[in-house]
């Protein structure tokens, strides 16, 4: 089975990142002030863009769940030693129901 996302590139990608990862990528780079980007852009193209508060909301949110990891590491390694030592159970309902789900999301 394949699914077509038609449009999307590859910067629009969701990527997975490890803390680690995250931690090293949010030390290098400093995100510029709303102001700087702002007169950055207008400058640019000579053009003012305004965005509705909605949007602005929007950004903030992005900007602090940028700053938890795509993958919580000790939630992994803790299923990983409950696989090896046995204990993991698998609720197969549950699981079944979840991929019902996915499935009515995805293809309507």
């Amino acid at each position: 089975m394949s699914v077509d996302f038609n449009g999307i590139g590859p910067g629009q990608v969701n990527t997975q990142r490890t803390t680690a990862d995250k931690s090293a990528s949010t030390q290098n780079t400093q995100p510029a002030s709303p102001e700087q980007a702002k007169g950055q852009a207008s400058d640019a193209r000579g053009e003012n863009v305004n965005l509705s508060s909605q949007a602005k909301n929007l950004k903030q949110l992005e900007q602090k769940l940028g700053d938890y990891p795509e993958m919580d590491d000790d939630r992994i390694e803790q299923i990983r030693a409950a696989l090896a030592d046995g204990s993991y159970k698998i609720d197969a309902e549950k699981l079944a129901q979840k991929m019902l789900e996915m499935d009515e999301s995805i293809f309507g």
